[in-house]
């Protein structure tokens, strides 16, 4: 394993560690993703002993003292090395009590310390001090499973699931994103103390479930959740969506299962988590707007509107940010529906100028979410939608280069009509700004001031005013 302990950090440690007869272990994630060949910039090291003493020390012989920095409450400490961020800590036990996931923490042994760990892929440690340099200990067959792509906790599951209920998200985002495989005893403790996440802060959830979205194939965590039970708890509205009604025959689609392929299909498409937020929740509403029709068979009549309405409530449930990342997914999820509809040859060149001033910068991103919004199994469907998508892009071309609509702000503000009609502020100054958007939207005017102002003049008159003379 020496191999895997090149990096000069790990020298300093060991002379260190050496010179004052402690034992020292590089342990995680670090010999996990070594292991596996994943690059890794995080690295844990446990210490028999006191973690921040030895992240002082090996701090001054590293030249970077500035860039540690001690967190005494918790007896860690870390330091910023070569691009590397190494968090010290000394070995210790833990327990809890059942209210909480706050441990009891005590100074311990190597072995105690691998116990309170995770899963048994977590708990490898490499040695650093001289006895046992670059040698591993691996006491809960760890490389067994990680050669096995198997996740599996090195005490009973019960117990580091109760103790720490998170855990239960980590495993089904650890499984996600290495493409591994819970070991069946691990995967029914989850379903059986599933409630106990309810202890959990839902900062520490949003945060697992941000990871399981970024995967490279997020449906995999979406369907473990579901499975466990996990799912209805941490995300019921998402789970509303799941199941498939029958009305004389005629069934609609499992909307759960839609959602999370067009995750994937997003996820093939762009890494951002915002736009990837969008796609979750962009169906959200339908099982509010459900209707069958025995004309048309089942529907979901404004699910768009209302799912944008939802947006916000959502994200304050979610701890998720407030702001333009908020109305971002809001808007995608409003306009989700609206470029499938402009593909059609006799589509006016209007419908599409007010999708691009709509979406704004965002046209891509939505693009992109209506794409991938296809999921039918049928291929001439796909091919045909597809063929309508890049005649909706083309036109979008064709008219950004010619009018400029995109994020456009009408070349006539409300103070210029304020001051043209000497009037206050007053409902005129908004029919009339508005009026001037709209005619430009509709090819009535191009977007230019001259043609805007002497728009504006013809409307001003329909409303009884008067340019004033100065």
């Amino acid at each position: 394993m020496e191999e895997y302990l090149q990096h000069k950090i790990f020298h300093i440690i060991s002379e260190i560690v050496d010179e004052d007869h402690l034992e020292a272990y590089v342990i995680g994630g670090y010999v996990r993703d070594c292991l596996m060949g994943r690059p890794s910039k995080d690295i844990d090291i446990v210490v028999i002993g006191s973690g921040i003493e030895l992240a002082r020390k090996v701090s001054k012989k590293s030249g970077s003292p500035t860039r540690l920095v001690v967190f005494k409450n918790f007896g860690t400490a870390m330091l910023h090395f070569d691009g590397n961020e190494i968090e010290f800590v000394g070995a210790r036990k833990e327990s809890y009590h059942r209210e909480s996931r706050k441990p009891i923490v005590e100074n311990g042994t190597l072995e105690d310390d691998q116990k309170r760990r995770d899963f048994t892929i977590n708990a490898m440690a490499i040695g650093l001090h001289k006895d046992i340099f670059g040698k591993l200990v691996d006491p809960f067959n760890g490389l067994r499973d990680l050669q096995n792509r198997l996740i599996r906790t090195p005490l009973n599951p019960d117990t580091t699931f109760s103790d720490d209920p998170l855990r239960m998200m980590r495993a089904i985002r650890f499984a996600t994103q290495l493409n591994f495989t819970i070991a069946d005893v691990t995967f029914t403790a989850i379903q059986k103390n599933r409630e106990r996440i309810g202890i959990i802060s839902q900062e520490r959830i949003t945060e697992e479930l941000n990871k399981i979205i970024l995967c490279s194939k997020p449906s995999v965590g979406f369907l473990l959740l579901e499975r466990s039970g996990l799912l209805e708890i941490i995300m019921p509205e998402l789970y509303a969506l799941k199941g498939v009604e029958d009305q004389n025959g005629v069934r609609h689609k499992d909307n759960f299962y839609h959602t999370i392929k067009v995750l994937d299909n997003i996820s093939k498409k762009s890494d951002d988590l915002w736009l990837r937020w969008a796609t979750l929740l962009h169906d959200v509403a339908k099982p509010h707007t459900k209707r069958y029709e025995e004309e048309v068979g089942w529907t979901f009549h404004g699910h768009e509107y209302l799912g944008s309405k939802m947006i916000p409530d959502l994200f304050r449930k979610y701890k998720l940010p407030l702001g333009e990342k908020m109305k971002y997914v809001q808007k995608l999820v409003l306009l989700h529906l609206r470029p499938i509809g402009l593909s059609q040859d006799d589509v006016t060149d209007s419908a599409i100028r007010r999708l691009m001033f709509e979406a704004g910068d965002d046209l891509d991103d939505l693009m992109l979410l209506c794409e991938a919004d296809i999921t039918s199994k049928n291929k001439l469907t796909i091919k045909r939608h597809m063929h309508n998508f890049r005649i909706v892009r083309k036109k979008i071309r064709e008219l950004e280069e010619k009018d400029s609509i995109r994020n456009f702000q009408p070349p006539i503000s409300g103070d210029t009509i304020k001051e043209v009609f000497g009037i206050p502020p007053s409902e005129p100054v908004g029919i009339i700004k508005n009026a001037i958007k709209d005619a430009i939207l509709d090819g009535v005017i191009r977007n230019d001031y001259d043609e805007a102002y002497r728009f504006m003049l013809e409307k001003g008159k329909e409303l009884g005013l008067k340019p004033v003379n100065k």
